[in-house]
């Protein structure tokens, strides 16, 4: 049956490259028992895959008892990949992967915390963004999506990073300036690319989403500063998902507390931010030294051993993160709290705080209480919800690829 219109062949063949990319080693007719299309329809879409590069048969699979055998499919070998570059307080990082996942290629720098400087680190970031894609290059695999991923806010239009911190950054016209750098990058534009920059908060947030599953997720990561997001199911089987960014680090929690420099007084990152648990700590000169992630796993090691006063430190930010969680879960009404970054490994803790801080009525819960978990991702969990969006979006329309 042909399909009735440009919009539904688009989802169409989305939905078959998605089965394929999700289940590599299926046959035509197990693609269409799964998505409801007719074997015809499956044919024909499948068809326009594999001309345009993204889909190739596989192997041949010999029928269990009578009837024909079955060529099973895969993602093409030199199918488009996405390029995604992180920019942290420590690194520059650029890292491509296919369509279904698989990473190819990596490479991670120190770019030594030039404070002030945004050039001098941009220009460590295009080395490694042109290093990976030179190598996607000599593969023969042509860039389908480049994401850049930043440890700050990011906003406007164009869209920029309107501050970072740790880096001493005011706004900051990143892609413009790795634009001018980055042979890689400018060459994606040519050829009808937009490079898009994105929160490292926001893009982690749905990977931990797609990991612990869920409808609602409250998600708060600490690393250099404190940020945050709420994900959102859709509502519908499409997987996708609705990405509320929420600015966590920034919520007044201490009434007439130390001024943050956002303006306001008391916000969490006063009392919680990494860089002033680590003053408090002691651990600061490191931090300077050796970096942040270095100083931040010191923090931790501290704290699991009860070595003062980094204990005692942490009690008390604990305590705020609680409160925190606390005032946007009434809000959200969350399945999930998942915490990343630093705090990841100390989720126990502000579990056990979040749920002492509850109110109850009658002996009840106001609400039912989501527990506090850990993210099981790790540093890459930014990388691969970048890497996730970005198929999300391929997905949309695969003919354009």
């Amino acid at each position: 049956m042909p399909l009735a219109t440009p919009d539904v062949r688009r989802h169409n063949l989305g939905l078959v490259l998605g089965r394929v990319l999700e289940g590599a080693g299926e046959a035509r007719a197990d693609i269409a028992g799964a998505t409801g299309l007719s074997r015809g329809a499956v044919t024909s879409l499948v068809a326009e895959l594999i001309d345009a590069g993204l889909v190739e048969e596989s192997d041949v699979v010999a029928p269990a008892g009578m009837g024909r055998p079955r060529t099973t499919l895969t993602l093409a070998a030199a199918a488009p990949c996405v390029l995604i570059a992180l920019l942290d307080a420590d690194h520059a990082t650029a890292v491509a992967g296919t369509l279904a996942g698989e990473e190819l290629a990596r490479t991670s720098r120190s770019h030594g915390r030039p404070m002030g400087d945004p050039a001098a680190i941009v220009g460590v970031l295009a080395d490694a963004l042109d290093d990976v894609a030179g190598r996607m290059a000599a593969a023969g695999r042509r860039i389908a999506d480049v994401c850049v991923v930043v440890w700050a806010p990011v906003g406007g239009t164009p869209v920029r990073v309107l501050a970072d911190t740790d880096l001493a950054w005011g706004e900051v016209d990143l892609l413009g300036l790795l634009r001018a750098r980055s042979t890689a990058l400018a060459a994606f534009e040519r050829a009808g690319g937009e490079p898009r920059l994105v929160s490292d908060a926001e893009v982690a947030a749905l990977a931990e989403h797609a990991a612990v599953g869920g409808a609602t997720l409250l998600y708060l990561k600490a690393d250099s500063g404190i940020g945050g997001a709420v994900v959102l199911a859709a509502g519908d089987d499409s997987g996708a998902r609705v990405l509320l960014p929420a600015a966590l680090g920034h919520l007044p929690v201490v009434p007439d507390g130390v001024r943050c420099a956002c303006g306001q007084c008391g916000c969490l990152v006063t009392v919680a931010g990494p860089d002033v648990l680590l003053a408090r700590s002691g651990l600061g000169a490191l931090a300077a030294d050796e970096g942040l992630t270095v100083a931040l796993e010191a923090f931790v090691t501290q704290v699991r051993t009860g070595d003062e006063p980094a204990a005692s430190v942490w009690r008390g930010a604990a305590r705020e993160i609680a409160r925190t969680l606390q005032i946007v879960a009434l809000t959200v009404a969350p399945d999930v709290i998942v915490l990343g970054g630093f705090v990841a490994a100390l989720a126990a803790d502000v579990d056990e705080m979040f749920r002492a801080i509850q109110p109850r009525i009658a002996h009840a819960p106001v609400l039912p209480v989501a527990p506090v978990l850990g993210s099981t991702l790790g540093a890459d969990a930014a990388l691969w919800g970048a890497q996730r969006d970005a198929r999300l979006r391929l997905l949309a329309d695969p003919l354009a690829i």
